[in-house]
Formats: C-alpha cells, structure tokens, sequence
C-alpha cells in the first residue's frame, strides 16, 4: 500500500552529536552506496538507526564528520515515489554531530523507508551521499509478528575483530528480518577497554579493531560516546541498525560493572572520577545521543517505558539499575531504603500499565533475571548485584517482586512473559508458585539471552524463593572454563514469533551459528 504522508507532519525533532573526527569504515551493503570523502563534503561516519517504533511514530538517527545540516525524506516505497523532506536538524560539535528526528503520525502496519545525507552549512551544495533506512510501525489489527532479542555487545575486551568476521550474531539475526529487536542491555562496556590483542583460551589470537576512546575506561562524556561509535565500525550491526528498529534498554556496563547510585570507586585505579552517579549522568547522556531513543519531557534521561504493538502485543520496558539502593547483602526481612531496586514510581508505573493494557500477550523487558544469582562480590559472595539472594523466604530486594507478582496475580493479568540478558548465556525458566518458598503468584515464563558479542560465562546458581524451574540451559562446559571468546560460538539470540489467527506465542533460543536450540510454544489464556 502507498500512502501520502503529509508535510506538515513528521515534524518534532531533536538534535544530538563530541568534536571527534569520525574514523569511518566502508559502508557496503543493500541500499549502501559509497560514501564520498571529498573534503568538502560531509561525511556519514556510522550509518544509520531507527527505534522506539509505535504504531504511528518512531525514532531515527544519523552522525556526520562535523557541523553539518542533516537532511531526511521519508516514503512507504523503496523507490521513494512521494517522499516527504522532512524539516533538517543541524548537527554541531556539543553533540557530537549526531541527529535524532522523532517521526510522528506515520500510518500503522506500514513498511516506511527514511533517507539520510548531510550538506555543507555554508552553501548546502556540498553534501554526504544518502543512506538509506527501514522500519515497520506497528499493526493496528492483528497480524503475524517477529521480534528478537538479546544483550551484551563488545564485552569481556572482545571486539570487532574483522578476521573473524566481526559481530556476526547480528548478521544472523538480520537474515530472520524480525518486525524490531530489544536490546536488553550492556549495550556498551565502558568500564572494558580493547586491547590490540587478546589470548584465547585455545592459544589464538584475537585482534581487535582500537580507538582512542576504548583504550581506557570511559570517563568524560567524549569517551562514553566514543564505545558507542567503536561498535557502529563493525559492517554487521550497521546493517543491522539500517533494517531493523530497536528499543534500548541499559545495565550496568554502559557506566560500569555492578553500578548503583551513590557508589564511590574508591578501590578502583583505574577510574580518576570516583563519583558513579556523575559518571551515570555522563553516561545517560551518551546513551541517548548515540541511539534512536524517544526523550521523555516529564523525566529526562528515563529508560523505562511501554509500547503497543497491535492486538497482540504489549511490551514494558524496566530499568533495574537507575532506582536502585546499594548493592548490599540483600536480606531484609521488610521493605524498606536499603531493599529498592525497581523503585516505587517504576513499580506502580508498570502497575497501572499492565492493569490498562488490552493485549493478548505482556513482554515484560528485564535487564536482569530474576531467580539467577549474581553477585556483586563474587569472590565471597558476601553481596548481590541482582534480586536473588538464595534459597528461602522473600527477603531484600526480592520484596519488590513478591509485590509485583502477587499484583499481577490478584488483578487476573494474563499472559506475562519475562525477557531478559544479563548473564552471558541462554535459558528457559518456568517459575512455579508449587515449587516456591513464595507461593501466590500465577506460573509464569522467562527467557534468557545473550551475549550478543561478548565473553560467555554461566551457568549461575538458581534462587528457589520463587520457584525456578530450569527447562533448557546453554553455556560453556567445565572444560572450556569462562569468557569465552565470540568465535567459540556460544553467542545467542532469542525470536518471538506470535501467529495472528491463534495468538500462540513461539519462542526460539538461537545461537550465532543460527541453529535452534530450544522452542516452546505458548498458548494464550483469555479468562
């Protein structure tokens, strides 16, 4: 179907950009044309992105070489047959020469192509070739639909390493062509600088693509931004970021490991900036300059959020790492300061959310499992980084869950699916209330997935407080040890696939080598 967008349309817009020289890779590809290097002209450094797609908006994103005016037209047909231009945004130095557009009343259930370039701000004769992006909004009627999701890129000090291919899982996820991806966070690993090289566990060498800006742990807001553009230098995820749309979550890697506000890395030499929470500003900041993320009027900088995708389809975004109180021992017998982790805006958000919504199924998008154990001091295991504090009764931060769960329970919310990373390797768990030590809940599923481009570790100890049962697990062996390099395979992703005449809801765990490892096929209960 074509449909005429109107020109008065489309027009709320952001601009976002460090006055770093963009080193550019070859941009090759389906709809990649050559990027020109004359030095007049402006250049696109790291391709383009879309995200945060609803059914009658989206979030677009491109970075020129230096101040520039970017230019976009936006059209239902690759052909581009009336397109609309789009009102410019001027890219400049304070933000680092990157753009956003926030694209408002598109038509629902629509395939939309957008078009970039950057002209010269003197004359505007000079300008970027074009890149050209996709995206599908979301169906207003029931329709099949595909989305995928994962975590953790770059981590581990595992770079782009073009021998190897570079960042192939996203190239396998490509190829699926899924409706949007969910990113469920470590989308960077600022506190991981990359070596030149690195020694595998089997002897080889590991050769790392390096920047100034990833040779040390990220500090200054240049060095934050600097970890999202090393991995816009892999050819896989620009392609990726080209046809697919994303929505963002973050962890603790886009600041550093374990983080929590207030913290003080008085221990760490590495770091001559001891305060978290300013390193969390900078941080926050880069993360939505350098991805198509919708700014929020009511809260700057705030991550979680919820969209409708059709019927069918609702999904909420948490942040289990903004709100939270100190990593500590996490045993509280009763809620109180110390036992935050989701928050209590954030909790009764996604109250009154799932409460509200119409869709058959409810994603519920975690950056972090919830009967896994993760410890922030790991050595001694003294400390938690996660909910899960062990086995028996609900204690610390797990207070927060038994409160969400028995909500979702006593309001007859159906169809709640868990989503999640975080741990650097795949699971299936169904969590049964008849296996639990907390028991007034109703039975629910949650997968995990990653890492998308990092070291693979696991398998983590299970927290019986709410029942997990562990119905498949992939992660490296005893003989193969921990941090696995990419190219030992263990990379995965996971699909949803969700039929249109019947509602089930298909789940596939996949690896980089695009083999299937595990499906379960979930049916809707509708009262």
């Amino acid at each position: 179907m074509s449909f005429r967008l109107s020109r008065r349309k489309f027009l709320t817009t952001t601009a976002s950009v460090t006055a770093t020289a963009g080193a550019a890779s070859a941009m090759g590809g389906f709809f990649m044309p050559s990027i020109s290097r004359a030095a007049d002209r402006p250049m696109i450094t790291h391709g383009v992105q879309s995200g945060d797609v609803t059914a009658n908006s989206a979030c677009i994103w491109g970075r020129a070489d230096r101040a520039s005016r970017m230019i976009t037209e936006i059209a239902t047909t690759e052909n581009f047959s009336r397109s609309v231009r789009i009102p410019h945004v001027d890219v400049l130095p304070e933000r680092d020469f990157a753009g956003k557009l926030a694209l408002n009343d598109l038509p629902a259930g629509q395939d939309v192509f957008y078009k970039i370039h950057f002209e010269n701000l003197d004359d505007g004769r000079a300008s970027s070739e074009s890149v050209i992006g996709h995206f599908r909004t979301a169906p207003a009627a029931k329709r099949n639909i595909r989305f995928g999701w994962s975590g953790d890129t770059a981590g581990q000090g595992w770079g782009i390493d073009e021998d190897r291919g570079g960042m192939k899982t996203y190239a396998t996820i490509t190829k699926h062509n899924p409706d949007f991806f969910i990113h469920s966070g470590d989308t960077i690993y600022a506190d991981g600088p990359f070596a030149e090289q690195a020694k595998m566990p089997d002897g080889d060498i590991w050769k790392n693509i390096t920047t100034e800006d990833t040779g040390k742990v990220a500090e200054t807001l240049a060095e934050f931004r600097g970890n999202y553009k090393y991995n816009m230098l892999d050819k896989n995820v620009r392609e990726f970021n080209r046809l697919i749309p994303v929505y963002y979550q973050w962890d603790d890697h886009e600041v550093t490991n374990n983080w929590y506000p207030g913290e003080m890395l008085t221990g760490d030499d590495r770091y001559s900036e001891k305060s978290v929470s300013l390193l969390a500003a900078r941080a926050n900041r880069a993360f939505r300059e350098m991805l198509p993320i919708t700014e929020h009027a009511s809260e700057p900088g705030r991550v979680y959020r919820k969209v409708s995708y059709g019927p069918s389809l609702e999904i909420f975004f948490l942040d289990m790492r903004t709100y939270r109180a100190a990593n500590d021992a996490n045993n509280s017998p009763e809620p109180n300061d110390k036992t935050t982790f989701l928050g209590r805006e954030q909790i009764e958000w996604l109250k009154r959310s799932l409460l509200n919504s119409k869709a058959t199924w409810k994603v519920i998008a975690a950056d972090m499992p919830i009967g896994m154990i993760v410890y922030d001091d790991w050595k001694n295991k003294s400390t938690f980084e996660n909910l899960a504090n062990g086995d028996g009764a609900p204690a610390g931060r797990e207070l927060e869950i038994v409160e969400l769960l028995r909500f979702i329970k006593s309001a007859r919310i159906l169809n709640t699916v868990w989503l999640t990373a975080d741990v650097h390797y795949t699971a299936a768990h169904y969590y049964d209330p008849n296996k639990a030590r907390f028991q007034d809940f109703d039975p629910f599923w949650e997968f995990v997935s990653g890492p998308l481009h990092a070291g693979t570790f696991g398998p983590n100890d299970m927290d019986n407080t709410f029942g997990p049962q562990v119905m498949f697990t992939k992660h490296p062996t005893e003989e193969q040890g921990v941090n696995l390099p990419p190219s030992f395979g263990l990379q995965f992703f996971g699909l949803v696939d969700i039929d249109a005449e019947n509602e089930q809801f298909r789940v596939s765990l996949r690896d980089v080598a695009d083999e299937e490892l595990y499906t379960v096929t979930l049916d809707p209960v509708y009262s």
